[in-house]
């Protein structure tokens, strides 16, 4: 096959950045740990009361993991950041003493690069976690963490997203003080959970024609959720909807119905436990249920994908957002349609 012809191959770059997840996250681990523990350790002395984090669209849903094991890791308060309140209304909070954390593929959108100036202005100390080190972002920030990915190339971030949790994760590890060790066989496990993509082939023809989904989780694994929400409507042009468990129980479990197509990612851990009243729920309505989670679990739904066993449930993240980019990929490809270049998205969204 000629290069012009492989060019043309709908989803082959989408495909082969998947397939490097292994290797980026044992370059995190071998090149990148040493420089996010110097970070960590100096971020540290400084003693921050509070976090704040800054991103958009798939980094949002990286920083909204951060939260999590900030909270629970660090017993510190953390919150997502409006950008608006800053770029749009000019807002001047009072930011002494507090860590803000901006995560971002390119490090260029305006806005992100706006947020941080005025934060580092108000006080704060700024943390740039990005896949460029030469961008604006990175300037503007007092610290910098590369996630190493390498150029990413297909429209739907795949390696660049699971290098971020892995920064983040060891960036919170450093913070108080751990080793990070519960990371150290993620490489070898991505690796064999990609090496299973006929499973989610098969998977994938439930939903060729599906005219929505409802995507749920608890704990950790909402943030999965979240990506894999995004990932499904920016390849597939599915509407996808995210929900927390606890949310999906306050009023949108309503427009479940016997034909539903619910996934739910349910981690193994303290979130899987509080997710199972929602999985016992959905299966009183007759929901189509896929689990990615616990084999247990996957054998109690109507279909799924099971992770790995006796994984860290802070880690398991990044484990459980693989086989979910293989669905958006293969379903995309399943209708036609080229992962590589979503309609009317491009790479890096400059928004104000």
């Amino acid at each position: 096959m000629s290069d012009t012809q492989t060019v043309s191959v709908p989803g082959r770059i989408m495909a082969a950045e998947m397939a490097e997840q292994p290797a980026v996250l044992q370059r995190i681990l071998d090149e990148g740990a040493p420089k996010i523990r110097e970070v960590a350790a100096e971020i540290a002395t400084r003693n921050p009361r509070f976090v704040l984090l800054t991103a958009r669209g798939t980094s949002d849903n990286a920083a909204l993991y951060a939260k999590y094991l900030i909270e629970i890791l660090l017993g510190k308060p953390a919150g997502l950041t409006s950008m608006s309140t800053t770029t749009a209304y000019g807002a001047t909070p009072d930011l002494t003493d507090c860590l803000v954390i901006t995560v971002s593929q390119s490090g260029g959108s305006p806005d992100l690069v706006a947020s941080t100036k005025a934060a580092r202005e108000a006080g704060a100390i700024t943390l740039a976690v990005t896949n460029n080190a030469a961008s604006p972002l990175a300037e503007v920030s007092e610290f910098h963490i590369d996630v190493l990915a390498g150029p990413e190339k297909a429209l739907p971030a795949t390696k660049t997203y699971t290098a971020e949790l892995l920064a983040l994760y060891l960036l919170i590890e450093g913070l108080r003080g751990g080793d990070g060790s519960a990371a150290k066989e993620l490489p070898a496990l991505a690796a064999g959970v990609l090496a299973r993509q006929a499973e989610v082939r098969a998977l994938a023809e439930r939903y060729r024609f599906a005219q929505r989904l409802v995507i749920t989780s608890r704990g950790y694994g909402y943030p999965t959720a979240r990506e894999a929400a995004l990932k499904l409507m920016e390849t597939t042009y599915i509407p996808a909807s995210p929900f927390s468990g606890a949310d999906l129980l306050h009023g949108p479990l309503a427009m479940v119905d016997n034909v539903s197509p619910v996934i739910a990612i349910v981690p193994d851990g303290k979130g899987g436990e509080a997710l199972q009243p929602v999985l016992d729920r959905l299966r009183g309505r007759g929901a189509d249920l896929v689990v990615i989670g616990q084999q247990a679990q996957v054998d109690a739904a109507s279909a799924g994908f099971a992770l790995p066993a006796d994984v860290p449930e802070e880690v398991q993240p990044i484990l459980e957002i693989l086989p979910l980019q293989l669905l958006a990929y293969e379903v995309t490809i399943a209708r036609g349609q080229d992962p590589d270049a979503p309609r009317a998205l491009a790479k890096v969204t400059e928004t104000h």
